[in-house]
Parts: structure tokens; sequence; C-alpha cells
């Protein structure tokens, strides 16, 4: 019904009312995108589009204002049914670019703190399905990584490094128009881990980019302490779009896509894999193939060559994803509503694919008087992903001479039962369905002209049902398995949350002195139900879904936890003569994670800065248009460490006792389980010369993470193998983050302008009590990075063995775990992400190039054996034999050689498997047309796009980002049209 009332009074007509319109251009002739334009003294307004024109209904002798960021405001009066307006720059208000800070919001050239941002037409340049994506490459100390490249799949983000030693410990706190979303996956990774890295999807999935209007992600104290114990890895802030008090709009988008992997392996040949099988053979003194090697005996056709990269993973994924949206207002209240629907294939053989549909609801109301304010925000999203129960990638190296998969008839190719098929793995299968629901309802209430109140309330539910099936068609007739071997596992995980945080905001000036106060609370509950069971022995591989048919079953897990968080918070900001700037966070955070004795901490922070170049002297400058100098110090906080750790817990056995089922020990009672804490310090400084051409920044940070949340090693003897505990641990993130944003061309028909980011990070573990006696041993070293690996150091091949020789580092003249200790850095040195925008008439170019300075595992950690019937890179065809006593590899084996396996052992956690793996790449490109407008109506544009178009590399294994062992991130082009009338 409200829809259907914004819908008519939006167009409803005054017989008075006449339609003015005109265009909006610079002195330079370039047209302004988003300017607002109103009639004076009423709400009657709308804003410019990208060529700078506009209508508007307005009564006669009207007065019309015409406003935009870093231009002179003007007001005209209307004298007839056209009015064409050139903006002037006012560098006295280019400060006025506002910045979402979550709890308040700062003028950009006014916040002592660190935020990146992003909007929109960054975000729409992208073929991507999540957000994350969208952000790559975009933002200083902001690093992102993708990986799989299956759909559905999970992204990793750290926000200035890694704080704790737990992988989950370092997720940031994500905030989805002002309700709290969940960083953890929501996928069971028993079901998962075969197809995705750890078996994590990103809860970031469920949400539609097109959707999204800005991402400001907060970094320091500053900005972060407000957030207390939720902030300390950092915080990302999602706004969705709105809607205009303005007629109603429609806008349908459109695009096309195909994926396909950017990059192959280069593996060896049918000749090179045999020649290499022979030598193995040669090598174990067996000169007799036996009968199961029918890759060499005869049994299959040496002369076959397939390239099962191509095979396997060497499909085209095709994507479609279709956007539709209404929008508009009449007054003082604005809505959007919108809806989207995406698809995407797979490059996996087989009818695999990914859905999503989303819907989303804004609506805005501001009262007569101006001093009642209602947003409303809805969200509802529900995925659908079905995919084989395993990645194919490792399938690649199948033996090049192998049968073929399918036989004359499609049906699978055991080949007289000598070939373990891969294809079978696709029966295989996993299926997902995720339903997630948001809502927010923000009521703001301005009791005096400076004192406003208010209160936020969200609320979120959302449920993921996950299922795989292996039915016994995935093993070979020659087992002679029926549907009795059949097993399926369902698990389903529930989650719902509930926030309301009142709050009140307090503004005095006087004289050349402003305060501004905000004070507030938050109370939130999660609750989270997590189910999984496990069938076999169907009757029939037709009813495998239905756990009913299952004869036997077996609960996994049954479980349900509660979480309750509290916190009282504060934020006092003091201006003097508009250049100095004063900023003082606290909060005060409880938590039902820890014991009674640390439930509660304080966190704070304090930020300053000096907006020198509005001192006299400078105030006037022709060079100087902005000059910063800030600086931030606090402490935040982490209790990312999962409900009732700090309990005396029990739990229920898998085992049974004269057939009763029982319960067993879980952990140990800690009531001093505390909270993490991050101390954080920040120096900057920010400038524009040249009227804002020239914009440089550089920032340096130092954040310092003690108190680690982590299982504490106890002897055997307990009971127990550790108990969660605070472990004095020092873990130091410090580096510099440098942007420059500049305008290099501003013509009337041209326009180019790059913006640069660079990150140098660098982490270091300060301190650990008894490392050397601790289970973490061979994985820190004080001093070091926290992501360092200790390996054997391989020298090279024994001329003697033609084995790789290790070195004895301990001198005690044997090769143990103890001669494991070389250190190897598999950290970033540094990320940096250029874009360019260029505009020419009504075409637009945006590309932007991501370098990243990093070393990585290579495939030689999941090597099989070498010689064994699986195929090698062909780097290994350097190897050891008599002819070639040189060679970096060592002789092959077929196994039979129980030195030569020791060896490939050390191979996989040596040296040789961690080398360069940084790269150059061509993020995303999209060319622009926006179809003149005496064709048609509104804003008509027409796009191609891509995303990792192109990649400079030294590594050697498919991709440098993702996770070796899975499907690669993928090289997009896509295709599509926006329609705006």
């Amino acid at each position: 019904m409200l829809l259907i009332l914004l819908f008519f009074s939006s167009n409803k007509l005054h017989a008075q009312e006449t339609i003015l319109s005109g265009v909006v251009k610079t002195a330079d002739g370039t047209p302004i995108e988003g300017v607002t334009v109103w009639q004076q003294n009423t709400a009657n307004g709308t804003q410019t589009n990208e060529q700078g024109f506009y209508t508007l209904s307005i009564s006669p002798n009207a007065v019309i204002v015409f406003e935009y960021i870093g231009y002179k405001t003007q007001t005209v009066k209307a004298s007839g049914s056209i009015l064409n307006v050139t903006l002037t720059p006012d560098d006295d208000t280019l400060e006025e670019l506002v910045i979402n800070a979550g709890y308040y919001s700062v003028k950009d050239k006014e916040r002592t703190g660190s935020i990146s941002k992003i909007t929109s037409k960054e975000i729409g340049q992208q073929p991507v399905a999540n957000p994350l994506a969208a952000m790559q490459g975009r933002m200083a100390g902001v690093n992102i990584t993708q990986s799989s490249g299956t759909p559905g799949g999970g992204f990793d983000i750290q926000i200035r490094g890694r704080n704790s030693l737990r992988t989950e410990g370092n997720a940031p706190l994500y905030i989805v128009d002002g309700v709290p979303f969940p960083s953890q996956s929501a996928s069971d990774m028993n079901l998962t881990a075969m197809l995705f890295p750890s078996g994590n999807t990103s809860p970031l999935n469920s949400i539609n980019p097109n959707d999204i209007e800005s991402i400001e992600v907060l970094k320091d104290a500053d900005a972060t302490a407000i957030y207390g114990s939720r902030g300390s890895n950092g915080v990302v802030l999602i706004t969705t779009k709105k809607g205009s008090t303005d007629k109603t709009t429609f806008s349908v988008q459109s695009t096309t896509s195909v994926s396909t992997v950017s990059k192959f392996m280069d593996l060896m040949d049918t000749h090179q894999y045999l020649k290499v099988r022979r030598d193995a053979f040669a090598n174990d003194g067996i000169t007799e193939y036996p009968a199961n090697a029918y890759d060499i005996n005869g049994t299959w056709d040496q002369n076959r060559y397939t390239d099962w990269q191509r095979e396997f993973i060497g499909g085209k994924a095709v994507s479609h994803n279709t956007q539709f949206s209404v929008g508009g207002g009449s007054g003082r209240t604005s809505y959007l509503l919108s809806a989207g629907h995406r698809t995407d294939g797979t490059v996996y053989m087989g009818d695999f694919g990914y859905k999503r549909t989303n819907f989303l609801l804004n609506v805005n109301h501001r009262s007569a008087n101006d001093r009642f304010g209602l947003q409303v925000s809805v969200q509802k999203s529900n995925q659908n992903n079905r995919l084989m129960a395993n990645d194919l990638t490792n399938s690649i190296f199948l033996a090049p001479n192998a049968p073929a998969l399918y036989d004359a008839q499609g049906n699978l190719n055991w080949e007289n039962n000598t070939f373990e098929n891969p294809a079978a793995k696709l029966n295989s299968k996993y299926f997902s369905k995720t339903a997630d629901y948001t809502a927010n309802v923000n009521l703001s209430y301005n009791l005096l002209q400076n004192l406003q109140i208010g209160v936020s309330t969200g609320f979120s539910d959302a449920s993921t049902e996950e299922i795989v099936t292996v039915p016994h068609t995935v093993y070979s007739p020659a087992y002679n398995y029926t549907s009795r071997e059949s097993a399926m596992t369902k698990s389903s995980l529930k989650r719902s949350s509930f926030i309301v945080e009142p709050k009140v905001v307090w503004n005095v000036e006087q004289g050349n002195n402003a305060w501004n106060l905000v004070a507030g609370a938050t109370l939130e509950t999660r609750e989270q139900q997590a189910f999984s069971v496990q069938g076999g022995n169907f009757s029939s591989n037709d009813l495998i879904m239905n756990l009913a048919n299952a004869v036997n079953k077996n609960i996994l897990t049954d479980s349900e936890t509660l979480y309750k968080y509290i916190a009282l918070y504060g934020r006092l900001n003091y201006k003097y003569l508009d250049r100095y700037i004063v900023n003082l966070t606290g909060r005060r955070d409880g938590s039902s994670r820890f014991g009674p004795n640390n439930r509660f901490a304080n966190f704070g922070a304090v930020g300053a800065a000096w907006l020198f170049s509005r001192e006299g002297a400078l105030e006037n400058s022709s060079w100087l248009s902005f000059g910063k100098l800030r600086a931030s110090y606090g402490i935040t906080g982490s209790d990312l460490i999962g409900d009732y750790q700090y309990l005396n817990a029990y739990r229920i056995s898998h085992n049974q006792y004269d057939g009763n089922v029982g319960l067993e020990p879980a952990r140990l009672y800690n009531p001093d389980f505390s909270w993490e804490s991050n101390k954080k310090l920040e120096a900057a400084v920010e400038l524009e010369f040249f009227n804002g051409r020239l914009a440089p920044s550089v920032a340096w940070y130092r954040n310092r993470s003690s108190n680690q949340l982590v299982g504490i090693p106890l002897p055997g003897t307990t009971g127990f193998s550790s108990v969660q505990a605070n472990l004095g641990a020092l873990v130091e993130n410090s580096g510099w983050e440098v942007t420059l944003r500049s305008l290099n061309v501003v013509k009337e028909n041209f326009k180019w302008s790059t913006d640069i980011n660079l990150s140098l990070p660098k982490n270091k573990l300060l301190d650990f009590p008894n490392l050397e006696e601790s289970t973490y041993a061979l994985q820190y070293t004080v001093g070091y990075p926290v992501f360092i690996q200790k390996v054997y150091h391989i020298t090279g091949v024994d001329p003697e063995t033609g084995l790789y020789q290790v070195e004895d580092r301990n001198g005690d003249g044997v090769i143990t775990s103890d001669d494991r200790s070389m250190i190897m850095n598999l950290g970033q040195k540094y990320h940096m992400g250029i874009a360019n925008q260029l505009n020419y008439k009504n075409f637009s170019l945006g590309f932007l190039v991501q370098f990243v300075k990093q070393t990585v595992r290579n495939p030689d950690y999941n090597a099989g054996l070498f010689g064994s019937m699986n195929n090698s890179h062909t780097r290994y065809a350097d190897y050891f034999q008599p002819e070639n006593p040189g060679g970096v590899y060592q002789m092959p084996t077929t196994g039979a050689n129980r030195p030569a396996l020791q060896a490939t052992d050390y191979l996989r956690n040596s040296n040789l498997s961690i080398s360069d793996g940084s790269f150059i790449r061509l993020k995303s490109v999209q060319l622009q047309y926006r179809l003149p407008q005496h064709w048609f109506k509104g804003t008509q544009l027409v796009y191609l796009q891509g995303y990792n178009l192109f990649t400079l590399t030294k590594f050697w294994g498919s991709d440098p980002e993702t996770a070796t062992g899975y499907l690669p991130a993928l090289r997009t082009i896509a295709v599509g049209a926006s329609l705006n009338f």
C-alpha cells in the first residue's frame, strides 16, 4: 500500500505547474552528473543525469537553486521552460564530501581517522557477484584474495594485516545498513572442504553488488574504537542505494558474461610422461611392467593424448545478471524498490550452477517541520548452489594417455576396470540453499535545533541447508557396490540476530568553537542452531535425498548457541577555528563469551587533525588547495573466539556404553578467559594541489595485538589437549599507505583521472613466552611474521643417490623434523592498485591494474609422487638421470624406492615448494557508451566489461592468487546494457 501511495503521489501534477529542463556544465563545458536542482523554499527537487540534463516541475516564477559539492551554489529565477547553468569551482566547499563512519558522518577533509571508500561507480564497473571482489585492489591497507573460482566460493580479507594467531580471529566487522552481518562462513566444512579451500564460503555472497551505493572501510583506532571489541580487525560499512524525492524512475540492467580459466599449466605430453614412467621403473630395478601399470604395459594406447585441463576445467561458465528497480518519491518521502536475479555456470563438465535472487526496499521520510526522520531498509536474498561435491582441478594430473571418460553411448568408461574414472566424481553432488533476511528501522527526532535523539533497530535471519550425496556409482563397478554403500550427509544452520541502538546527538557552536557529542548504547543477541546427520545403506539411489530411506543414520552435530552483547559508547568532537580538531571516543563492552571475571572491558581512542591549509599564510595559496596532518592512538579488542569457550563443558559421546549414550568432557573451565587487545597508532598527511588536480596522502600505522585467544597445550595426563586461555604473544602490524588522486586532463570533450593506492605492510611476532617448549615452535619464530613456514632446506640433488639433498641444519648426522627450521615468508611485501578513468564525449573507459609482490606455495606443495601414474609439470622434465646428472628434480620412482618416497615428503615441505608469486594483473576494464538522449528518453548505457583479463607473473602454477589445488580465479568477459526512464 505504501508503494502504491508513493507511486501515485510522485506522479500527481498540478495545473499551475510547468516543466523546466536544462543542462548543467562546468566552465569548460563538461556536463556535471549529480547536481541537486530544487525549487527554493520547497522540497521539490531532482538531480542531473550523466549528461548534466535535468527536468523539474515548478511553480510560475519559481526560484531555482543549483548545488554541487566543490562548486558555488547558483540561484536563478526561471523565466521560461529551458534553463542552462554553468557552475564555477568553490575552493571553500571542496571539503563537503561526507564519509559514513557508522554512528556518525563526517566531512572527508575534517575526519581524524583513516577511512577508505568506494562507490557504486567503481562497483558497477566490474562483473562480479560478491562485494569483496569489487573492492580488490582499490583500497590502501585492504588486502582481499579470492580463494576459488567456483561459484559461491569464499574470499579472505585482511585490513592492515593479521592481528590474531587464529585465522578466524582476523575477520572484520561487517555492517549493512546499520545491521551487523555475519563474518563467518555458514557452510559445514565437513561437506565443503573438497570443493572450497578450508570449506569456506563468503557470507557476503548474499548481497547484490548492484544494490550497493558505497563501501567504507574503517581502519585506525580513531575510526574503529567506537565499535569497541567488534572493530579490532577493521569495520566494513556497506550502504545500499536510496531513492530520491523526484519523479518516479525505472531502471533495468542486464549483463551476460562468459568466464574461463585464464591460464593452463604446462603439463607433460604423452611422450614426455611415458619416458618418466619408463625411467621410474628402471630406477626401481623393475624390468617387467606390472599388470596394473596400464599406462605403460600396453593396456592403454601409448599414442593417445588428452589435455585433461581442457576436459575437466576447460569449459565456459556463462552468467546472466538482471536487475530491475523503481524509485522516486514526493515532497519529503522517497523510496527505492529493486529486484535482481543472477545465474552462474561453471567451467566444469556437467550441469552445475549457482543462482541468487535479491530484493531491496529502502524508504526515507522527513516530517514537514523537519524534526522527525524515518529510514527503513529491507533486504531479502535466496541462493541456490548445485555443484559436484569435489573440485576436479586436481584431476588434471591424470595420465595423458588415460582412456576416454565416456564410451560411445555416453556412459562412464571404466576401460575393463583398468581405469579409476575421475568423471565418476560428478555423480557425487553438493546442494546448498541459503535464505537471508535483513531489516533495519532508524528513527530520529530533533528535540531542539542542536539536539537529536534516535534509535536504530535491526533484525537478521539466515538459514543454510547443505546436502552432499555419495552414491555407489562414484566407485568402479569392479567393487560390485550397490546402493547399500551409498551415503548422504545433510547439514543445516540457522542464524538470527536482533540489535537495538539508542543514540543522542548534540551539536554546539560558540564563536570559533564547535562541539559534537554522540552517545549511545548497543544491545545485541545472536542465536545459532546447527544440525547435521548422515545416512547410509539406501534401497535405491533414486531415494538418496530422503533420509527416511537410509537404513543407517548417524547424527553428527546438534547444537544451539546464544550470544549476548551490550555496550555503552560516546564520541566527543571538538573544532577550533575550523582547523584544529580533536576527537575522543570511548566504549565499554560486555560479552557473554567470557567468564564472570572478565566479562566487561573498556576501549577508546583519541584522534587529532590540523588543517594547516586554513592558516592565514596558506589560505590563499595558489598551489596548495588543502593540507592536513592527523594522528590517532587507541585500543580496540576482540571476542572472536566462539561461544561458551570459558565453560567446563560436556558433549554427547559418539561411543556407547552398554548400549547407552553417555557424556564426555569437552573443555576445561577458565573464568579468567578475557579479551584480545589491539593498540593502534597512526600518523598521516593529506594534501591537494592546484585546485584539487593532484591529491596525495601518506599514512604510517602500527598495530600491536596482545592477549591472544588460543588453545594452550596441556599434558596428555590431564585428559585434554588444550585449554582456552589468553596467551601473552604480541603481534605487530605496521606499514605505510600511499594514495594519489590526479586529474590529468580536463577538456570540454575529454577527461582523464587516475587513482593510485600503495600498501607496504609488515608483520612481526614480537613476543611469545616459552615458544620453544610449546607445540607452536614449528609454526612461529619471534622476530618474524606470523605467516612464515618452517621448511627443510633442499640444496639440490645428490649426484650419488639421485635424490634430494636436505641440509642437516642441526648437525646431528640425520634428517629429522628438527632440521625443518629454514624460515620462508609467505606474506606480501606490497600491493598496489592503479585505476584510470577516461571520458570522451559519450564514451568512457575505466580500468584497474593490480600489483602484488608476494611469495606463495607452488604446485610442488601438493605434488604427487614423481614417477607414479600421475602427470607432472613440464619443469619436472629436468630430473636426475645418469645422462642428466645436473637435473633440478630427483630421479622418478614408482614408489618401490623408500628413500625416494621420503625425499618426496621433504620436497612438499621444503624451500622448493615456495616460490615467487608476484603478479601484475589487468583486474577490471569497462568500456561504456551513453546513447544520445535524442534517441531515447532518459539515460541509456551499453557497456563491455572484463575481469581478471591478463596476468604477468613468473609463477608456474595456474594462478598466483588462488589456493593451490583448487579452481583458480576465472577470466570474465561481459556485455550489458542499463536502461533508465
